[in-house]
Parts: C-alpha cells; structure tokens; sequence
C-alpha cells in the first residue's frame, strides 16, 4: 500500500490532526535559529509523538503527563533566559505550549486554542525577520491554518483537502482588502507599532575597528548592504570609480588593529576632537535615495563628502563628526530609507600645520623596523625630499606598482610586523594589509595620515534601475594631509590592482559545487535570476517595510488634505471600516436573493403550516406535504393541497403551467388552517 493509500485510509481525526500538525512545524521551523536548542529538540519530540499517536489511533497522554512537560517547558525558559516576559523568552515559551497543546488535541475547543496558538505563532516569526521570504513563508502558513479552522468547522463526511483550500483562499482573499487598509492607515504609533529587529547576530559588516587581515572576511558575505537611487538618467551618476561611502574613519594603531578612537578629555584625542571639519565641496550635486540594511551600528552610509544632513524619517536624528561621518543617535535595527546630497569634488581639514595633526603621525613603538628604515630612506633621497609629500606619496604608489605586489583574498595570516611582512616579504594582501601599510610608511615619513573605512562601487540593477552595494564591496582607503589641501584621498588598493576601483572588479568567494554548476550552465540566466529576485526584495524594502509616517501623510495629501492630522488619518480609516462594512452587508443581502426562490417559497410553506400546527421535516417533498395536509386538515384544507401539488409540477415537470410568481400571489391568499 502506497502512501497516499494509507493517508486515504486514515480516520478522519487522523488526516485531520497530521495535516495540522504539518502546518505547526511550518510555522515553527523559521524559529529554529532564535530559539535554544533544548526548545527545538523537545518541541520537535512532541510533534512527532503526538503524530505517531495520530498514525497509529493511540490514545493520548494523562493530564499529569502533559503537566509535567509544562514544568520542564517553563523551568527551561526560566533556566535559559532567567525570565518568562521578553521577546526571546516568550517565544520559547509560545513554541512550548503549542507543541503541548496538541498533546489534549480532544475536543473543538482544544482545537480552537491550538489555532489561536498557531497565529500568533505565526506572527512571533516577524519579531527577528520581516524580509520578503519570512513573508512568503507565513502567508503560506496562515493558508495552512485557515485549512485546518475550515477542517474544524466540517466535522461531517470526508471534505477533501482541495476543497478546504478553495475556502481558505476565498477567505484570505475577501480579508485582504481591509488588510491592505489597515497596514495603510492604522497609525504609526513607535514603539507600539514594529518591533526593532536587533537579532543581527552573524551578519557581517563594518565596524569600529579594523584587525589587519580581518577585512578580507566581510568579502565572502555577498549580502546586499545599501541600495541606491539616483535623481535623473543613467548619465547623472558617477562612475564607479568615484563611489566612495564613507564609514568609519580610523586613526589609532597599536600595531596589530587599527581603531575609530573615541573622545577622552584628558589625551591627544581632544585635540584632535577640536579639529573642525572645514569642509568646502564644489561642483555638480548628487541627489539620491539610500535603503540602508540593518548594520546594528549608529552609521549613516553616505557618498563623500556630504555637507548636510541626510533626510531621516521619524524622529531620527543625524550629525557629522569632525571626520566627515554621518551618525544617528541610537543604532540602525530595521531597514532605513533616506535622502541626501553629496559632492564629489571636496576639500575638508585644516589647510595649513596645526599641532592637532601631530595625532596622525603616531606609531607604536617596536614594530615594523624595516617599513621606519624604508621612510627614512625614502626621506633621505634628495629627488623626493625636494618634491615635499606628493612626491613621496606617488614614490609609495609607484612602489606598489611596479614592486610585484598582489591584492588578493587570502594572504596568509599576518604576524607581529604586518607593514613589514607586505612591503617585504609577502608582498600581497586585501584592502586593509595596502591601505594599513601604507598608511605606517607616510606616518614613518611624518606625513599625516588615516584609514577610511567604508564601502566602494556598486552595480546597477538593470530590471528596477537601483545601484545595489554589497558586504563584499567593503573597502579600506586611507587619507593624507597635505599643506594647502587638506586631507586628500589616496587609494592605494588602486595602485596595485586598478581594476578593482576603475572597473569594480571585486575579487569573489569560491563558489559552491551547485552554484559554479549553475553558472557554467547559464551564467546570464544565473544573473537575471539573481536581479529580478533583488529588484521584488528592494520593492518589498521600499513600499512595506519602509511604509512609515510621513509616508502615510504623503497619502492623505494624494488624496486630498492639505495638512493632513491623525484626527484626518482616523477619519479615513473609519470612513472604508463603514464603507467595507456597508458592502459587506449589500454583498449578504445579493447572496440571499440568489438563493433557490422556489426553496425559500417552500421553506416560508413550511414555516406556515408549523404555525398552524402541522410541523414537517425540512426533507419532505411538497407531494408529501399536499398529503399531511389533508389528513390533517381534511377538505377546507384541500385548497392548500392543490397549491402544494402545483408548486411541485413547476419544479419536476417538463412542462409547467403556471410561474413562480402566480404562485407567490396565490400563496399570500390561500386559505391557510389556523387563520
């Protein structure tokens, strides 16, 4: 026997409750990840008792059974996260008591509470991802439960699993309209309305420090991190060349990491704080719109330089620090859409010497005792000490150049001296191993000099148009002073692998053995796959996520408000509540008229003659009830007999003389028993 055999022989409180059991792990299996292991091992051992059960026809567990499980469930949660309340907490809690509740799966009621579990379970998946496929997967999953409410309220028969879809999907259908409404138009009211998704643990980005050769792990993470879109045509953006988005800026060194210093008021560092940032930027302006990832880090992701503050939605706030970065005042949790205006030709820092400067000339003593020799020989040469710092910075590039150096994604792990071992012995490294030795040799030469971290390039989606920057597109590039300039950009990744700034030719992660499959097949295919599936995620960013309050008083003044108000957004709301409700009632009204007529005319005979005190089943042909009549009635009732007869002739005979209508007439004046 096949297994669909064996399924088509189960009873039906069998099929029925392994159909939902499927669905509960469904709804469970996206939690896998954000709950404790001990959570998914004994849910999951639950589930599937409660199926063998289900498969075998055994009864279930005692009450005592069941209560005991809720002990270890709840003393676990306690145990794990010393607490019942919270996110995490609740939901390993909420997952424990769906999985015992299928354990007294007895009665309709039980079931009802197994539903209600279900839903919110369903919606608890929201909490740690709302991206387009967590999306997908539930609304497969609220399908999967309305089945089974529809499977709860068939108890009669064997209804078949196509029909319970066709109701389901009717339902969801006829409920997505109001749905629709209100995701527009309930209030935005934060913190009650979103919960900020800070569960970003093992997602790869930038960060405050830079550990030399750590860098190189944020390329294998092909995740998209900004998307971009540009005011006017494709001949209004930049090359690739000069997208630059300026992150953190990093300026202390021990000789191993490189850090983003904070202020302390009693060091260096406040001197360097009081350094203003002097910018002055110059010709044609770039306007666009930037869809920042969830970072967890309090930074805007900006072109450089951008002189004023980004548009931010809500009451996010945003201001520059000295080193031209843009930051809010808490981290960035959820998807992020703002606007901004940058300029690509700038200047920025003091145009002469000042003392503060002396910062960026530190080294750690004892490292890197071949890279101060090269500095002070470089210094020493008569042809470059007369060229002041550009010909020594273009003596460092034209190093790099013609030296036999590398840019590649594995160097080797880097010892003590990493601005040794790149200039002289391996001679071969990521962004970060450049751009840090390269800044050791200008500060060994008493030039100033810094690390910019960030991101550079991007590519544009041809299907939406969007500029897509991605984890791997990270980038280390440093920044020189120079007297009458300020501080300048060098990129000296760009000296010993030009294309990969010129023409954006990242260095990729190898690839699996399906992917490199795939892409040997059709990699044009494996491209267009990989835009469509970007632009539906960037268009799910856009109009759902990033829905916020301003966008809905955007949609007021679409429609008409000049100063649109909560009281305006309320008014609205309630004016489609009433509308939906009014239709909803027409919509009852017209199914009712669509009924039989020649039912309900007999259903009206039948309520008539139960007044006169001749109830009959509702099973009864009108022939039969012709006779009741007359045995109970005898001859004054011979009248109705007829009129009963005649109303069967118009339904079963081939060729009946009388209308419905007629008969309506002649119903209202028969003369009924009992008048």
């Amino acid at each position: 026997m096949t297994l669909r055999q064996t399924l088509a022989s189960l009873p039906r409180d069998a099929r029925d409750t392994l159909f939902l059991l499927f669905v509960i792990v469904w709804v469970i299996a996206p939690q896998i990840s954000n709950l404790p292991v001990w959570t998914s091992l004994l849910a999951g051992g639950l589930l599937l008792w409660r199926g063998w059960l289900a498969w075998k026809g055994r009864p279930l567990p005692g009450r005592w059974t069941v209560a005991a499980l809720l002990t270890v469930a709840v003393a676990g949660t306690l145990f794990t996260h010393r607490t019942i309340l919270g996110r995490e907490a609740g939901v390993t809690l909420i997952v424990m008591l769906l999985a015992l509740k299928m354990l007294e799966l007895r009665a309709r009621r039980d079931a009802m509470v197994v539903f209600f579990l279900g839903f919110f379970t369903m919606l608890s998946n929201f909490f740690f991802s709302q991206s387009l496929t967590t999306a997908a997967a539930m609304l497969v999953a609220l399908l999967g439960l309305l089945m089974a409410l529809v499977n709860a309220h068939m108890p009669v028969g064997r209804p078949p699993l196509s029909q319970t879809f066709r109701i389901a999907g009717t339902m969801a259908l006829l409920g997505a309209p109001i749905m629709v409404a209100l995701f527009m138009l309930f209030p935005r009211m934060a913190p009650l309305w979103g919960v900020p998704s800070d569960n970003l643990a093992g997602r790869s980005g930038l960060s405050g420090s830079m550990r030399v050769g750590d860098m190189a792990e944020i390329a294998l993470d092909d995740r998209v991190a900004i998307r971009l879109k540009f005011e006017g045509g494709p001949n209004d953006v930049p090359p690739q060349s000069m997208l630059y988005f300026r992150g953190p800026v990093l300026t202390g060194f021990d000789g191993r990491q490189w850090q983003a210093e904070p202020f302390r008021e009693d060091s260096a560092w406040a001197a360097r704080a009081a350094l203003p940032a002097n910018l002055q930027v110059g010709g044609p302006a770039l306007r666009y719109e930037v869809t920042l990832e969830p970072q967890r880090q309090p930074w805007l992701m900006v072109l450089e330089a951008t002189p004023e503050a980004p548009q931010l939605p809500g009451d996010l706030r945003a201001y520059m620090t000295q080193d031209l970065q843009w930051l809010t005042q808490r981290p960035i949790t959820d998807v992020l859409r703002y606007q901004a205006v940058s300029y690509p030709e700038f200047r920025h820092g003091p145009q002469q010497t000042v003392r503060q400067l002396r910062v960026f000339t530190n080294l750690p003593p004892g490292f890197n005792p071949r890279t101060l020799a090269l500095a002070a020989q470089m210094r020493a040469d008569p042809a470059l000490a007369s060229g002041g710092t550009q010909a020594l910075i273009d003596a460092a590039l034209q190093r790099l150049r013609t030296g036999g150096y590398n840019y590649t994604l594995e160097p080797g792990v880097y010892g003590e001296h990493t601005a040794d071992e790149f200039w002289f012995d391996r001679k071969e490294g990521f962004c970060e191993h450049i751009a840090s030795a390269f800044v050791v040799l200008m500060r060994a030469m008493d030039i100033p000099a810094r690390i910019v971290t960030g991101y550079q390039g991007g590519e544009r989606n041809p299907v939406d148009g969007y500029w897509t920057v991605r984890n791997a597109d990270a980038h280390a590039w440093t920044e020189v002073w120079m007297e009458g300039r300020g501080w300048v950009r060098v990129d000296p990744t760009g000296a010993v692998s030009p294309g990969r700034v010129g023409q954006f030719q990242r260095l990729r992660a190898p690839q699996g053995a399906f992917a490199t499959a795939m892409g040997a097949l059709s990699p044009g295919m494996v491209q267009q796959l990989r835009a469509v599936w970007e632009a539906v995620n960037n268009r799910w960013n856009q109009w759902v996520l990033n829905y916020t309050q301003s966008r809905q008083m955007d949609l007021l003044k679409a429609l008409g408000f000049e100063s649109p108000s909560w009281q305006d957004l309320t008014t609205v709301m309630a004016m489609l509540v009433v509308t939906a409700a009014l239709g909803a009632m027409g919509w009852s009204l017209w199914e009712r008229s669509q009924h039989d007529p020649w039912l309900r005319l007999l259903a009206r005979t039948r309520q008539r003659l139960a007044r006169a005190g001749l109830p009959l089943p509702e099973t009864l042909p009108p022939r039969a009830m012709a006779e009741q009549v007359r045995a109970r009635f005898g001859t004054p009732a011979n009248a109705v007999a007829d009129w009963l007869l005649r109303l069967e002739q118009l339904r079963y005979a081939p060729k009946p003389t009388q209308e419905l209508s007629q008969l309506r007439r002649e119903f209202r004046q028969l003369p009924w028993p009992g008048r």
